[in-house]
């Protein structure tokens, strides 16, 4: 199977080849929280780029609840218009356009004045940057009745706004996966204790979403294929919800790994010297596929045609690339001509897991508005320099979201 062979999904959707751009958190939104023109012109440099798959940076749920101060919301068809022009921009060149959909849980910052939800009262463990996120409240069954029904109206919402499916967000230590983790769902009703109830929530929102679009609309799980923490979602974990998942119509699994406290998803911040190899999820991704009935899609650390070729050859359908595009956006049409681009930032080695992981992420953003203000990425910016300049305008954006939610709460 090559790298450039459509896949065609169990809804009978065809992808045209098997690179995905995968989700990265741009933080570009507009003044109301809908998608700016810069992220727009953004979508259109990988829509030129011909990726097979475009999967969007985080749209949230819930305006009260957000992974960052820039995010795109969609709870309503207020701003649908621009919704609309976001994803006929990123379907330009033929490419499926999935909106990853997500609520943070614990993982928002404090920053931002909201009230944090979360399976449990358990904060996160960062040491000194714990302060940076508040205790949460453990949810009610109320609460989570109406997260259920917001990922299913955002994905309706998405389906009208022409997105061609949807990525519900299972990993990374974001809600979902705290009701996943027994270290962060520490509930003893029908949604904690055993897998099958931890996974209760999930498995929910993927069968209701399912019924509420149109059988050719996508419907895909990005799951950690382990959290990388002493006693939290295992390996072992995965296989079994990916065993929930092969009856309920879902379209592909997106395989990844970590969370704010283990950023295992961020390999260029840890120390290169322990660091084998790229693709650093696949070996995870071949045992999962033992159980899974859908498609799979390994992301995280591929920046070598050599290495999506490896991914795609062990049998995943998938590589999903998000560093290396960030840095040139056109690279699948490069390797499609033969050539062996291999984008990579300026190595990270520090020490602090937590911070690395976020100047890392910093980085890669730096390249991201780049972009989008149409100029060169600049892959060797000082990792130190990408991280002021995050925080700078993380700072900014709070500000700027702060007075939008307070003049929402008044209007309401």
């Amino acid at each position: 199977m090559s790298l450039f062979s459509p896949l065609t999904l169990p809804n009978g959707a065809v992808i045209p080849n098997r690179i995905a751009k995968a989700a990265m958190e741009e933080n570009m939104a507009d003044g109301d929280h809908a998608p700016s023109a810069g992220l727009i012109h953004l979508y259109r440099a990988w829509a030129e780029g011909e990726a097979g798959l475009i999967i969007t940076g985080n749209v949230m749920v819930d305006a009260r609840a957000m992974t960052g101060p820039g995010g795109v919301v969609l709870e309503n068809d207020r701003h649908l218009d621009r919704f609309m022009a976001w994803a006929e921009t990123s379907r330009s060149r033929g490419a499926q356009v999935w909106m990853q959909i997500n609520h943070p849980g614990r993982q928002m910052p404090a920053g931002l004045g909201q009230e944090t939800l979360a399976p449990s009262a358990i904060a996160l463990d960062l040491g000194a940057q714990s302060k940076h996120f508040p205790v949460p409240r453990a949810m009610t069954a109320d609460d989570i009745a109406e997260f259920e029904r917001r990922f299913v109206e955002t994905a309706r919402l998405a389906e009208r706004a022409g997105f061609t499916g949807v990525e519900i967000h299972a990993a990374h230590g974001y809600l979902l996966s705290q009701f996943l983790s027994p270290l962060s769902n520490r509930r003893a009703d029908q949604w904690g204790g055993s897998l099958e109830n931890r996974a209760r929530l999930l498995i929910d929102i993927v069968r209701a979403v399912r019924a509420a679009v149109a059988p050719g609309f996508a419907v895909a799980v990005k799951l950690n294929s382990a959290d990388f923490q002493r006693g939290g979602f295992s390996p072992e974990d995965a296989k079994a919800v990916v065993a929930m998942l092969n009856p309920l119509g879902v379209d592909l699994v997106e395989l990844s790994g970590g969370s704010y406290e283990a950023p295992a998803m961020m390999g260029a911040s840890r120390d290169a010297r322990t660091l084998a190899r790229e693709a650093y999820f696949l070996d995870f991704a071949r045992e999962i596929a033992e159980v899974a009935s859908m498609p799979l899609m390994v992301t995280g650390g591929i920046r070598r045609r050599e290495v999506a070729e490896t991914v795609i050859a062990s049998g995943v359908a998938m590589a999903g690339i998000a560093t290396a595009l960030a840095i040139a956006p056109d690279l699948p049409r490069r390797w499609r001509a033969g050539k062996a681009d291999a984008p990579a930032l300026r190595p990270i080695t520090w020490k602090n897991k937590p911070l690395a992981s976020s100047a890392h992420m910093a980085a890669a953003r730096y390249q991201l508005a780049r972009l989008s203000r149409r100029r060169r990425t600049a892959p060797n910016v000082s990792p130190a320099w990408a991280l002021l300049c995050a925080q700078v305008e993380g700072a900014r954006r709070a500000r700027q979201y702060r007075r939008w939610i307070g003049q929402r709460r008044a209007a309401a």
